[in-house]
């Protein structure tokens, strides 16, 4: 990943289990921003470092939770809104992004 460090303005970070943020951190560029929306168990460990010296930010959302999930599949069956699902095997996720809007997607390796 260090190719492609300070090279992002934000990551939305949607893992639930524990993980090492600080990986992602440097691969934002100045002012950049890792967003998290999963909730893992365990405390993550966050190094100041890299939030300092690149001017970085973490911020948190709370995107709902059950009650919420049921309103919003009340709304879509409501007004008939469907989703649009491929399921694809991991090793085809850049051949799925790239092949439909190469201009706006990128991919990083893990």
């Amino acid at each position: 990943m260090q190719k492609h460090a300070s090279s992002i303005d934000f990551i939305l970070d949607t893992v639930s289990t524990e993980h090492d943020i600080n990986q992602y951190l440097n691969l934002h560029r100045l002012d950049g921003n890792l967003t998290l929306v999963g909730a893992p168990v365990k405390p993550l460990v966050l190094s100041s470092f890299a939030l300092i010296l690149g001017r970085r930010s973490v911020a948190g959302s709370n995107i709902g939770g059950i009650p919420e999930t049921q309103e919003m599949l009340d709304f879509c069956g409501e007004h008939k809104i469907n989703a649009d699902v491929e399921v694809i095997p991991v090793q085809k996720v850049n051949e799925a992004l790239f092949g439909r809007h190469p201009e706006s997607c990128r991919a990083l390796p893990a």
